[in-house]
C-alpha cells in the first residue's frame, strides 16, 4: 500500500471516529429526552392501571387517537430540523434564516392544531362509529376533552427542541424533560386520586395533568432559549406576529409528506388499538402494556434518527457526499445494535417487564398478563426492523427526501401491516397475536424499502 493510500485510509478512519463521536454526542440527549417523554406516557398508563383495566382501556383508546393526530402534527414541524441543519451546514453562523424557520414552524403548529382540536372534541362519537363499547367510548371522550389542550404547548416544545438540536446542543431539552417526568407523576397522583388536597378527578385528572406538564416543558425551554448565551442571539421569538409566507409554504412542502408518513406510522398502531378493542377490554389493556414497553425501547433509534437528520442535513448543506454517508450509516449501525439487544431482553424476560405495569398474581389480571406476554414476544421480533425503518427515515429527511418515503409508509404500514394483521386476527382466528404479526410484517417491509432508497441515493439524484 502506498503512502498516499495509507494517508487516505487514516483520514477516512478519523472521519468515521469523528462522526461516531458527533452522532453519539448529539443523539444521547435526544434519546434520553425521548425516553423521558415516553416515561410520561408510561406514568399515565401505570396510574390509570391502578384505577382498573377498563379505565386503562378507555384512556388507551383516547390516547391512541390523540397520538395519531399529534404524530401527524409533529411530522409537519419536524421539517424545521433538516431545514435549519442544512442552513447551518451552508452558513455556520446563520441567524436570520434560522429564526425565519423557527417562527414559521410555530405558525404551522397553530395552523394544524385547530382542526385537530375540533376532530378530537368528538372522540366519543368517533369511537362509537368504530364499534367500541359505550362506556369505553364515553370515558375516552372525557379524557380527551381535557388532554387535547396539552397538544399545542407540546408542539411548541418540539419546535424549540428542533432548534437547539440543529445547533447540536440538545441537553437543555433533556433537563426540562426530566423535570417534567417527576412533575407529571405529581400532577397525576394529585388529580387522578385526589391527593395533596386536590379533587379526585379520575381519568379526567390524567388529561389535566398532561396539560400542566406540557405547559411546564414549553415554558421552561422557552426561558432557556431566551436567556442562555448559546441561544439568545437568535432572538427566536422576535416579531412572532410577522408573516413569512415563502418559508411557511416551504415548511409545508417538506413537512406535509413527513407528517403523513409519521401519521401513517402512528395511525397503524391506533388502528391496531381499534382492532384490539373489537376483541375485548382485556386484549386492549394487554396491547397497551406491550406497546408501552416496545415504545420505550423505540425511543433510542428514534433519537438516533433525529440525530441522523441533523448530521445528514449539515453534510447535505455542505454538499459533502462522504459526510452524508458517514452520518447515515453511523446512526444505522448504532440503532440496529441497540434494538438487537432489546429484542433479546424482551424474549428472555417478558414476565418481569409486564410486572412493571400489572400484578399478574391477581385473578382479575391473569388474562391481561397472559395476553401481554404473547404480544411482547412478537414485539421482540420486530424491534430490529422497527429500529432500521425509523433511522432510515431520519437519514432520508436529512436529504429533504419525504414524498417517496411517505408512499413507502402507506404501503408498508397499512396495506401490509393492517391488511395482514386483520386477516390473521379475524379470518384465521389468531386474535391479538395476528394483529401483532401484521404490525411486524409492515415494519419489515418499510425497513427494507427505506434502506434500499438510502443506498440508491446517488443514482436517484437525492444528493
Amino acid at each position: 500500500m502506498t503512502e498516499a493510500h495509507i494517508k487516505s485510509a487514516n483520514m477516512q478512519n478519523r472521519g468515521w471516529r469523528h462522526e461516531l463521536f458527533a452522532t453519539a454526542s448529539l443523539s444521547w440527549p435526544l434519546i434520553m429526552s425521548n425516553m423521558t417523554l415516553a416515561l410520561i406516557g408510561a406514568t399515565d398508563v401505570l396510574m390509570l392501571g391502578w384505577l382498573g383495566a377498563r379505565e386503562l382501556a378507555a384512556a388507551t383508546l383516547g390516547f391512541n387517537l390523540a397520538m395519531t393526530c399529534a404524530i401527524f402534527c409533529m411530522g409537519l414541524i419536524t421539517a424545521s430540523a433538516p431545514i435549519m441543519a442544512s442552513e447551518i451546514g451552508r452558513m455556520k453562523h446563520s441567524v436570520r434564516d434560522i429564526r425565519r424557520t423557527f417562527r414559521q414552524s410555530l405558525w404551522a403548529a397553530v395552523s394544524v392544531i385547530i382542526p385537530i382540536w375540533i376532530l378530537l372534541w368528538n372522540t366519543e362519537a368517533i369511537l362509537l362509529a368504530f364499534g367500541q363499547e359505550d362506556d369505553l367510548a364515553a370515558n375516552a371522550g372525557l379524557y380527551l376533552k381535557a388532554y387535547i389542550w396539552s397538544m399545542l404547548p407540546f408542539l411548541f416544545f418540539i419546535v424549540l427542541r428542533n432548534f437547539i438540536s440543529a445547533l447540536e446542543k440538545p441537553i437543555w431539552a433533556l433537563i426540562i424533560s426530566i423535570i417534567a417526568v417527576f412533575s407529571n407523576a405529581l400532577f397525576n397522583y394529585a388529580l387522578i386520586f385526589g391527593n395533596f388536597g386536590a379533587p379526585k378527578l379520575g381519568i379526567i385528572g390524567a388529561g389535566i395533568g398532561s396539560v400542566m406538564t406540557n405547559m411546564l416543558m414549553f415554558g421552561g425551554l422557552s426561558l432557556v432559549v431566551i436567556f442562555h448565551r448559546d441561544f439568545r442571539r437568535y432572538k427566536i421569538f422576535g416579531r412572532f406576529w410577522k408573516a413569512d409566507w415563502p418559508r411557511y409554504m416551504a415548511l409545508w412542502r417538506l413537512g406535509l409528506p413527513i407528517a403523513i408518513t409519521m401519521g401513517l406510522e402512528g395511525g397503524v398502531f391506533g388502528a391496531a388499538g381499534i382492532l384490539m378493542g373489537w376483541l375485548g377490554a382485556e386484549s386492549l389493556a394487554a396491547h397497551a402494556i406491550a406497546l408501552q414497553l416496545a415504545s420505550l425501547s423505540f425511543m433510542v433509534p428514534m433519537g438516533l434518527a433525529q440525530a441522523a437528520t441533523v448530521r445528514v442535513g449539515i453534510a447535505y448543506g455542505q454538499r459533502d457526499p462522504d459526510g452524508i454517508a458517514r452520518a447515515g450509516w453511523t446512526a444505522m449501525i448504532l440503532g440496529t445494535s441497540f434494538m438487537s439487544v432489546m429484542a433479546l431482553i424482551m424474549l428472555l424476560f417478558p414476565d418481569a417487564l409486564i410486572a412493571l405495569f400489572i400484578d399478574a398474581s391477581l385473578p382479575e389480571n391473569s388474562e391481561v398478563a397472559a395476553l401481554a406476554v404473547g404480544f411482547l414476544g412478537i414485539a421482540a421480533l420486530f424491534q430490529i426492523v422497527d429500529g432500521i425503518q425509523v433511522v432510515a427515515a431520519g437519514m432520508l429527511r436529512g436529504l429533504h427526501d419525504a414524498l417517496i418515503p411517505m408512499l413507502i409508509a402507506l404501503f408498508g404500514y397499512w396495506v401490509i401491516g393492517i391488511g395482514v394483521g386483520g386477516i390473521l386476527a379475524f379470518h384465521y382466528q389468531m386474535a391479538g397475536l395476528g394483529i401483532w404479526i401484521g404490525l411486524a410484517s409492515g415494519l419489515g417491509v418499510v425497513a427494507i424499502l427505506m434502506t434500499a432508497r438510502w443506498m440508491l441515493r446517488e443514482r436517484l439524484n437525492l444528493l
